[in-house]
C-alpha cells in the first residue's frame, strides 16, 4: 500500500510550504537549533505569526476565530509545520487551543465560547489540566476534588497533582467531584478555574531531569462561578474523555514525523561514536526503525478514521502506548551508544521533556540524556501503559474487565 494525496492536497501543502519559506530565515535548521532566551523569543514571536495568519486554530470556524479549514488541511499543517521543525503553537497552546479550546466548541455553551476561545487565541489566557490526584492517577474515577455549590459559586476543596506547566498557568480546567453519592463515574463534573486567588496554590515537582514541568495543585476554599461547568453538572466524565481524545489527536500527523527525525539522529550518532558496525548496535538500531515505520503506518490509520469523521475515542490508547514505550527503547539505545560520556552529560538540553528533543537538535550528550530521562515519564504520565492497555482490551476489543 503506497498512501497518496489528491491534487488539491497538493496543491493545499505547496500554500503552507510557501508560507514556511517566506516567514522563516533561509539558513533554518529547526528550532531544537536554539536555546535559552533565544529559543523562547523565537517562539513567542512565531506564534504572532501564526496567530495572525490563521494557523493556531485552522480547524476552528471562523466565527471563533479559526480559518475553517478542513480536517485534511489541518494534517497537512501538522505536517508540513514537523517537518520544518517549528511548533504549531506556543507551550501552552496544547492545553489552552488544542485540549480545551476543542472541547468547549463540542461541549460548551454559547456564552462560553464566546467568551474563552478568543482569550485562548490571543493568549490572553494560560491553561493547565487539573485531572490527576494523589489517589487518582491512573484511576481517574477515583478523584477526591470536592466542589459544592454556594449560591452563585462553586466551593473546592481538594488536590491535584503531575498538573504540566501549571506553574506558568493562570487558569486551570479541572475535574471535580459535584455528587458524592452518584456512583464514581456519574457525579464528576468538568470545571473552569482562575488560579489567581488565595484559594490556590502551586508547588512544582522536582522531575529526575532537573527540570520543574509538574507541579502539585491544592485548592482551599477557592472559588469559581456556577455557569464555568463545561457540558453540565455530573457529566465531566464524558467531557473529560472528549478532551483525551483531543490531546492525543494531532501525534497520529506529527508523531511519527517526528520520531523519524530523531532515529535518523541516532544513526548519525552511531556513526560519528564508531559503533555503527557493531552488530549488537545494528541489531537495535534496525528494531526502532522498524518501529518507527509501525508508528507511521498507524498514524495513516488514525488519520484516515479522522477525515472520515472520527471522533477521538478510546483507540487512542493504541497511540499512546505505542509511543511511549518505544520511546524507552530508543532512548536507552542512545545511553548505551554514548557510553560512558553519558554519565557526566555536557552540551544543550532538550527544550522540551515531553517526546523527542526538537528538530535540528545537535547530537549532544545531554540531549540524549535528558530525553532518556524524560522519556520514563512518558509511561505514566497521560496515562499509564497498564491503564492503555486495560483501556485497549475493555473498550476496544471488548474483552472483560479485570476481576476486583
Amino acid at each position: 500500500m503506497r498512501p497518496t494525496y489528491t491534487a488539491e492536497a497538493q496543491a493545499y501543502r505547496a500554500t503552507v510550504q510557501a508560507f514556511l519559506a517566506e516567514k522563516l530565515p533561509a539558513s533554518w535548521g529547526g528550532i531544537g537549533q536554539l536555546e535559552g532566551q533565544e529559543l523562547a523569543d523565537f517562539v513567542t514571536e512565531w506564534r504572532k505569526v501564526l496567530h495572525i495568519a490563521g494557523y493556531l486554530a485552522p480547524g476552528w470556524p471562523v466565527e471563533y476565530g479559526g480559518a475553517g479549514l478542513s480536517a485534511l488541511e489541518q494534517v497537512i499543517i501538522g505536517e508540513e509545520f514537523a517537518k520544518g521543525g517549528v511548533p504549531t503553537g506556543g507551550p501552552n497552546d496544547v492545553f489552552g487551543i488544542q485540549m480545551l479550546g476543542n472541547t468547549i466548541l463540542q461541549w460548551g455553551t454559547e456564552e462560553q465560547k464566546r467568551h474563552y476561545l478568543p482569550r485562548l487565541l490571543s493568549g490572553e489566557d494560560t491553561w493547565c489540566q487539573g485531572y490527576s490526584e494523589p489517589n487518582a492517577g491512573s484511576d481517574l474515577s477515583n478523584l477526591g476534588l470536592k466542589a459544592q455549590l454556594d449560591g452563585d459559586q462553586w466551593i473546592l476543596n481538594g488536590q491535584k497533582i503531575w498538573t504540566s506547566a501549571g506553574h506558568l498557568a493562570d487558569h486551570i480546567f479541572t475535574l471535580a467531584r459535584t455528587d458524592p453519592d452518584a456512583p464514581r463515574h456519574k457525579g464528576i463534573s468538568f470545571l473552569l478555574v482562575d488560579m489567581r486567588q488565595p484559594g490556590v496554590e502551586v508547588r512544582p515537582i522536582r522531575m529526575i531531569s532537573g527540570e520543574s514541568e509538574f507541579n502539585e495543585v491544592f485548592y482551599t476554599d477557592a472559588t469559581t462561578p456556577k455557569g464555568d461547568v463545561v457540558g453540565g453538572v455530573n457529566n465531566g466524565w464524558a467531557v473529560a474523555m472528549t478532551l483525551l481524545g483531543y490531546e492525543r489527536g494531532e501525534a497520529a500527523a506529527t508523531g511519527p514525523i517526528r520520531y523519524q527525525a530523531e532515529i535518523d539522529r541516532l544513526l548519525l550518532l552511531a556513526k560519528e561514536r564508531g559503533v555503527a558496525d557493531d552488530p549488537r548496535i545494528r541489531q537495535r538500531l534496525a528494531a526502532c526503525y522498524g518501529k518507527v515505520q509501525i508508528m507511521r503506518w498507524n498514524g495513516m490509520r488514525v488519520l484516515t478514521q479522522f477525515l472520515q469523521g472520527h471522533h477521538p475515542g478510546p483507540d487512542g490508547a493504541i497511540s499512546k502506548l505505542y509511543w511511549s514505550e518505544y520511546h524507552k527503547e530508543i532512548t536507552e539505545l542512545g545511553v548505551d551508544i554514548l557510553g560512558a560520556e553519558a554519565m557526566a552529560p555536557t552540551g544543550r538540553k532538550p527544550s522540551t521533556a515531553f517526546q523527542c528533543d526538537d528538530a535540528g537538535a545537535p547530537n549532544s550528550t545531554w540531549s540524549w540524556v535528558g530525553t532518556f530521562l524524560n522519556a520514563r515519564a512518558g509511561t505514566i504520565y497521560a496515562g499509564s501503559s497498564q491503564i492503555q492497555r486495560n483501556i485497549i482490551g475493555e473498550m476496544v476489543l471488548g474483552l472483560p474487565k479485570e476481576p476486583k
